[in-house]
C-alpha cells in the first residue's frame, strides 16, 4: 500500500535525490581565489573573471544518481510485489554507498590537487540522508515480509 511507511522513505528518497541533481554539491576555495565546485555534470572552476569551465566530467556519478532516482520511484509501485521492492531497496543502499564513496574520492582529489579548501554545506550530508531513509525502507519492507510469512504459517 501507498500509506505503507516504507513508501514515504522511498518517496523522500526519490525527493531528495532529484533535489541533489540540481545546482553544485560540493564547494571549495583555491588559494589563487578561484572556486572549484562539483554538481551534477562534473567538476568546474570559476576564475576570478567569473568565467566556469568544466575540469572533469562526472559521468559515473551522474549515472549513479539518476539510477538511485529511478530506482527509488519505481519501488514505490512495487508494494504488492515485497521480495523485488526489497531486492530494489538494497541495491539502493549499495548504490548509495557507492556515490558516498566516490563523491568522498573527488573530495580528497580536488583538495589534494588544487591545495583547497572545502566549503560545507546542506546538500554534502544529502546522500547520507538518503542512506538513512533507504535503510529505513529496507527494514519496513522486511518487517512486513515477515509479518506475511508468519500469516502464511498459521493457515
Amino acid at each position: 500500500m501507498i500509506q505503507r511507511i516504507q513508501s514515504l522513505y522511498l518517496i523522500f528518497i526519490t525527493l531528495l535525490s532529484g533535489f541533489f541533481l540540481k545546482g553544485s554539491f560540493l564547494k571549495f576555495n583555491k588559494n589563487s581565489g578561484s572556486e572549484i565546485y562539483l554538481n551534477f555534470r562534473g567538476i568546474w572552476e570559476t576564475t576570478l573573471a567569473g568565467n566556469p569551465h568544466m575540469i572533469i566530467s562526472l559521468i559515473p556519478l551522474s549515472v549513479i544518481m539518476l539510477t538511485i532516482c529511478v530506482l527509488s520511484f519505481a519501488a514505490i509501485f512495487l508494494f504488492r510485489k515485497r521480495r523485488i521492492q526489497l531486492k530494489l531497496t538494497l541495491s539502493l543502499i549499495i548504490l548509495t554507498i557507492a556515490f558516498i564513496g566516490m563523491m568522498l574520492y573527488y573530495l580528497f582529489w580536488v583538495i589534494g590537487k588544487y591545495h583547497s579548501e572545502l566549503i560545507p554545506g546542506f546538500k554534502m550530508f544529502v546522500p547520507l540522508v538518503i542512506l538513512v531513509f533507504g535503510i529505513l525502507a529496507y527494514v519496513g519492507i522486511k518487517k512486513d515480509e515477515n509479518l506475511v510469512k508468519s500469516y502464511d504459517r498459521l493457515r
